[in-house]
C-alpha cells in the first residue's frame, strides 16, 4: 500500500524514469530547434513567402532534428539503461557536462545562423567550418562587424548551457533504481527505437540531407535541417568524400568525361601524352604582336554586378563605369563559386569548381598544378602576387609559391600604411604598392595578380576619401565606393606610367555577395563584372554568356602568347559571334551548367533538373534533354578526376 502523498506508478513507468535526463534533453531540443526554425522563417519571410509549401519545413525539420538527436543521445541513453542507478548518480556531472556541451553547440550555431544565412542563404556549412579554423582574421571580423549579435549569442548560449547543466545534474541525482530484468526489458525496447530514429526509415536506405530538399527554393531546403546537422554533414563530407563528386551527382567513366568535355571545347581527341594532362592542347593567339603584353589582374573582393553602375546596378562604381568605356566590358559573365578561392582557381588556373574545397586549399595541388603564373614564368615573365592582408589566408601563399609565382607581397611589407584594418591595409595602400612594383620591373615582362580586401565585412577604410552612399560609414555600399575610388586612382597613375601601353589589365570580381534568391540557384548572385583594357582591344561589350574559367584563355590570346595548356576555358574574342556561351556555377552542393539560356542543375543523390532561364534569373522547368544532362555531369565530375589523378598540369620542363 502506498504511503500518504506517494504517487503510485507501474514498474515499467518507474523504470522509464531512468531515462528522464535524456528524455528531458530530447523533448526540449525538439522545441528549441522548432522555435529557431520558426524565427528564421519569420526573419526570411520576404524571401520564402511565395514558395507554396514552405511550411513543410516544420514536419521535415522535426524528422531531421529527431535523427540528429538520436545520434547524439545514443551513448548517454545506453549508459543510463545499462549502468546501475548508483553509478549514474556518482557520474552525474559527467552526464551533465555532456548535455551542457551539446547545448552550447546547438544554441550557439542556431544563433549564428541568422547572420550567416543573411550572407550566404545557407545554414553553417563547409565555408563556416573553414572560417572557424581560419585564424584571428575571422574572429576580429565577427567581433567588429557583429558585436551585438555576438554578445547576444554568447549570453543566450551561456544561460541555456548553465540551465541544462543544473537540470541534468539534478535529474541524474534522483533516478529510480530498477532491477536487472526491468532494465533489460527497457534496453530491448529503447535500443531498436534509437536505431530506427537514426535511420528514420524502415527501408534499406536511411534518411540523409537530400530528404530535406523538398523544394525548388534553396533557402527553404536549408530551413528544413538544423545548423548542427548541417555543420556535421559538412565535416563528414570533407573527411569522407572531399575529392569525389561522383558520390554526389552520379558516375561516368573517365574516358566518357574526357570525350564529352573535349568535344564541347574543341580539344583534339588524340592529344594526350604519357604523364601529361589529358586536356593539354595548343592555343594559337589571334593577336599578332611584336612582343607579348604584360599582364595585371585586379581581383575585386565581393563585387557583384548588382553594385556596378555600367551593368545596371547601383551607382557605386563611377571609376569602373568610366573605365568600361575604354575597354571590353563583359556584361554576361558568371563566377564559378561564392568564395575568393573559387575566383582564384577559376581566373588563375581555369579550373572548374567542385562541391568540396577549392584546389587552392587542397594538398595535391600545392605543387605541379597548372596556373597561368607557371605558364608565363616559363615564358620569361616575372610573376607576383600583391595583397594587403596575410597571404597565408586560405592557403594562398602555399598554392601560389608552389605553382609559378616568383614573389608574394603581403601585409608585412607595408611601411606606415595609410590605413590598417581587420583584413590588412587599405586598397589605397595596396594599389600604391602595386604601382611601385610595376615601375620597378623596367623592360622585363611581368604578370601581377592583385587581390583587394576593403569590400569585406567589417568594411573598414580611411575616412574623407568618398562621398558616402549611406549614412553609416562602415557599410558594404560605402566600402564598394572606396574600393572603386582606390582603383580609379591607380589607373590615373598607370596611364602616365611607362608600363601602361604594353600591358593588359583585367579587372574582375572574385564573386558576388549576399546570396539571396528564391530559385534553386540564385543566378543573379553569380553575375559579376569583368573588364579588359589592352592595346588592340576595341572598346565595347561582350554580351554572350561567359564564365570566369574563360578569362585566362582569353587574356593569353589577347596578350599574343602561343602556348600549350590544359584549360577548357575558351579564348572568347576568337570564337564565332553566334557562339552561345556557357557558364558553370557551384552553390554549396548544387552544380549548375548554363548554355545560352538553358540550365541543368545537379544536386546530391537527386535526379538532375533542367530549366530555361528567363528575365536573367528566373528558372522555368522544362522537359529533359538527356545529352545536356550528361554534358553537365561531365563538367561536374571532371575537376575531381583531374585533381584526384594529379593530371592538371603542364608538361615537365626538359633540360
Amino acid at each position: 500500500m502506498a504511503r500518504c502523498g506517494e504517487p503510485t506508478q507501474s514498474g515499467y513507468i518507474r523504470t522509464l524514469g531512468i531515462l528522464a535526463p535524456a528524455m528531458f534533453f530530447f523533448i526540449n531540443f525538439l522545441v528549441v530547434f522548432t522555435g529557431f526554425r520558426l524565427a528564421l522563417c519569420v526573419d526570411f519571410y520576404a524571401t520564402i513567402k511565395d514558395v507554396d509549401n514552405f511550411l513543410h519545413v516544420l514536419p521535415v525539420g522535426l524528422r531531421m532534428d529527431t535523427v540528429m538527436l538520436c545520434y547524439v543521445l545514443a551513448v548517454p541513453v545506453i549508459a543510463l539503461v545499462c549502468l546501475p542507478a548508483s553509478a549514474v548518480r556518482k557520474s552525474r556531472f559527467v552526464f551533465a557536462l555532456y548535455f551542457s556541451v551539446l547545448t552550447a553547440v546547438f544554441v550557439f550555431l542556431e544563433m549564428a545562423t541568422f547572420s550567416y544565412m543573411d550572407e550566404f542563404s545557407a545554414r553553417p556549412d563547409r565555408i563556416f567550418l573553414a572560417n572557424m579554423l581560419a585564424g584571428p582574421e575571422i574572429a576580429f571580423m565577427i567581433a567588429k562587424g557583429y558585436p551585438l549579435m555576438l554578445a547576444a549569442s554568447l549570453a543566450v548560449t551561456a544561460a541555456m548551457t548553465w540551465l541544462v547543466f543544473k537540470k541534468s545534474a539534478r535529474g541524474c541525482s534522483s533516478l529510480p533504481a530498477p532491477g536487472f530484468i526491468p532494465r533489460l526489458l527497457l534496453a530491448v525496447t529503447v535500443v531498436p527505437l534509437l536505431f530506427i530514429g537514426m535511420r528514420s526509415s524502415l527501408t534499406h536506405r536511411p534518411v540523409n540531407i537530400s530528404d530535406a530538399a523538398f523544394s525548388m527554393n534553396h533557402l527553404v531546403n536549408q530551413l528544413g535541417i538544423n545548423s548542427t546537422y548541417s555543420l556535421g554533414y559538412a565535416f563528414y563530407q570533407s573527411v569522407k568524400h572531399e575529392e569525389d563528386p561522383a558520390l554526389k551527382y552520379g558516375k561516368m567513366p573517365d574516358d566518357e568525361i574526357l570525350r564529352r568535355v573535349k568535344a564541347l571545347n574543341g580539344v583534339a581527341l588524340d592529344n594526350s601524352a604519357p604523364g601529361n594532362s589529358p586536356l593539354l592542347h595548343y592555343q594559337r593567339s589571334g593577336f599578332e604582336r611584336s612582343r607579348p603584353l604584360n599582364l595585371v589582374i585586379i581581383m575585386q573582393e565581393s563585387l557583384g554586378a548588382e553594385y556596378v553602375g555600367c551593368l545596371g546596378g547601383l551607382p557605386l562604381t563611377p571609376n569602373l563605369d568610366r573605365l568600361s568605356r575604354e575597354g571590353l566590358l563583359f556584361t554576361n559573365l558568371y563566377s564559378t563559386g561564392t568564395r575568393t578561392v573559387r575566383g582564384i582557381e577559376a581566373v588563375i588556373s581555369g579550373f572548374l569548381p567542385t562541391p568540396g574545397e577549392s584546389v587552392v586549399k587542397l594538398p595535391k595541388s600545392r605543387t605541379d598544378f597548372f596556373t597561368i603564373a607557371e605558364l608565363l614564368r616559363r615564358e620569361g615573365y616575372h610573376t607576383e602576387f600583391v595583397y594587403g592582408g596575410k597571404s597565408t589566408w586560405d592557403n594562398m601563399q602555399a598554392f601560389f609559391a608552389g605553382n609559378g609565382f616568383t614573389d608574394i607581397h603581403d601585409q608585412d611589407e607595408y611601411i606606415n600604411p595609410v590605413f590598417e584594418g581587420s583584413w590588412g591595409v587599405s586598397d589605397e595602400d595596396l594599389f600604391n604598392k602595386t604601382h611601385e612594383l610595376l615601375l620597378s620591373h623596367g623592360d622585363r615582362p611581368f604578370f601581377t595578380l592583385v587581390l583587394t580586401t576593403t569590400n569585406h565585412d567589417p568594411f573598414e577604410f580611411p575616412a574623407g576619401r568618398i562621398e558616402p552612399y549611406e549614412q553609416r560609414a562602415e557599410s558594404r555600399y560605402n566600402a564598394i565606393k572606396y574600393a572603386d575610388y582606390a582603383m580609379g586612382r591607380f589607373f590615373e597613375k598607370a596611364k602616365s606610367a611607362p608600363y601602361h601601353d604594353n600591358t593588359l589589365f583585367l579587372v574582375v570580381a572574385d564573386h558576388s555577395t549576399r546570396l539571396r534568391g528564391q530559385e534553386l540557384i540564385p543566378i543573379e548572385k553569380f553575375h559579376i563584372p569583368a573588364l579588359i583594357i589592352a592595346p588592340g582591344v576595341k572598346p565595347g561589350t561582350y554580351d554572350q554568356v561567359a564564365s570566369q574559367i574563360d578569362l585566362p584563355a582569353t587574356i593569353l590570346d589577347i596578350m599574343g602568347i602561343n602556348c600549350e595548356h590544359p584549360m577548357i576555358g575558351r579564348p572568347l574574342l576568337s570564337m564565332a559571334q553566334d557562339f552561345p556561351g556557357r557558364a558553370v556555377m557551384q552553390y554549396g552542393e548544387t552544380h549548375a551548367y548554363l548554355v545560352g539560356d538553358r540550365m541543368t542543375v545537379h544536386r546530391p543523390k537527386i535526379d538532375a533538373r533542367q530549366f530555361i532561364v528567363t528575365d536573367g534569373s528566373r528558372l522555368v522547368s522544362v522537359g529533359p534533354d538527356p545529352e545536356m544532362e550528361q554534358d553537365a555531369l561531365a563538367y561536374a565530375l571532371l575537376p575531381g578526376m583531374l585533381y584526384g589523378n594529379k593530371i592538371y598540369r603542364l608538361p615537365e620542363v626538359r633540360e
